[in-house]
């Protein structure tokens, strides 16, 4: 089975949604939407496999740990796991910038992407008794680019996470774990939106080399392949997904 966090909505819900096709029963995390959340879960379930629901906010530790025994008590397993949930905070330039938002934007962004692969990596590896699995990451072109003018602070956490995947990948490579990640580029999804600039997919996607955003779908089509046995022998990569840029 498959743990999605952040699925209620864009690439994680697109994550969901691919999984279920794949065979995967998932469980889904979501911090606000639960309708949007339930609906995916109904999507699921009407691919014919388990979905299991939970109001989840990554930045905090004890909700985290909730969640996966939550899975723990449902399927009794854990196989793979793909770490989605992930906020902008506001688009401002560095000398603007507000303590409390950049906190925030690192507790989700970082402190929720560690401590979502600590509890699979207790579950999953053979050193602790597991079977192994596979965990992906979900990043940004943002961590290369650095995104000027607009979110240093979410280029800066996707940043942590490259970092994250790669040290996680190296530590636990012989006990049956793969750690992978995917940077998607301008993806089109309401994130933008949320971070107070709606018209920013339009405005950038001439910029993009293939002239076009990417959709949740070809985001979601790299991570389940990461996540399957054809991607054996991939581990401590990050794979743009971003049509060029």
């Amino acid at each position: 089975m498959l743990l999605v966090t952040g699925a209620s909505r864009g690439i994680g819900a697109a994550i969901a949604r691919r999984a279920a096709a794949d065979g995967y029963d998932v469980a889904l995390t979501y911090a606000e939407d639960r309708t949007a959340a339930q609906q995916v879960a109904a999507e699921i379930a009407a691919a014919g496999r388990r979905a299991l629901v939970l109001r989840t906010d990554v930045a905090r530790e004890d909700e985290v740990v909730a969640a996966y025994a939550a899975v723990d008590a449902e399927f009794g397993r854990l196989d793979a796991v793909a770490i989605n949930a992930g906020i902008t905070g506001e688009f401002t330039r560095v000398e603007e910038l507000d303590a409390a938002m950049l906190e925030r934007v690192l507790a989700v962004n970082v402190v929720g992407a560690f401590v979502c692969a600590r509890e699979a990596v207790r579950r999953m590896s053979t050193a602790r008794g597991g079977s192994g699995g596979a965990i992906v990451v979900v990043s940004s072109v943002a961590a290369r680019i650095g995104s000027p003018n607009e979110y240093v602070h979410y280029a800066a956490s996707k940043a942590a996470v490259d970092t994250l995947i790669v040290g996680l990948a190296k530590e636990v490579a012989r006990e049956g774990i793969r750690v992978n990640g995917v940077a998607p580029g301008l993806i089109d999804t309401e994130i933008h939106a949320r971070g107070g600039r709606p018209e920013r997919v339009a405005q950038i996607a001439p910029l993009v080399p293939m002239g076009r955003i990417g959709t949740p779908d070809e985001i979601s089509a790299a991570v389940l392949w990461l996540l399957s046995p054809a991607a054996s022998y991939v581990t401590g990569a990050v794979l743009d997904v971003s049509g060029g840029r």
